[in-house]
């Protein structure tokens, strides 16, 4: 039997995430997502961004979203170039950073 042909090249990457759900999220869930910025918007939904070490990493914010019961409305892997303009700072800890957007 043979094996499927996957690459790994890019599974292992840290990447940037947008995670967007629905609704404000409470600061006390700050903690279960560690490492991620929170930015509640005036649409009403709430931005979670931030680096992700691989894919378990990600699945393991999205099990977060999915214990809390927060419906999903996006996952977007940003390229570093599109954050350039957005609060982002890898150095920095963004464990209590939340902002409200109102544009």
């Amino acid at each position: 039997m043979s094996k499927p042909n996957v690459s790994t090249e890019d599974h292992q990457e840290p990447g940037l995430y947008e995670i967007r759900i629905k609704g404000h999220l409470d600061t006390r869930w700050v903690d279960r997502f560690e490492g991620l910025c929170f930015t509640h918007e005036s649409d009403g939904t709430t931005i979670l961004f931030g680096p992700v070490a691989d894919q378990a990493a990600l699945h393991g914010f999205l099990r977060g979203v999915r214990d809390l019961c927060l419906p999903l409305v996006s996952v977007i892997q940003v390229h570093p170039k599109q954050a350039s303009g957005l609060d982002f700072n890898t150095d920095s800890n963004f464990n209590r950073s939340i902002k409200e957007r109102n544009s």
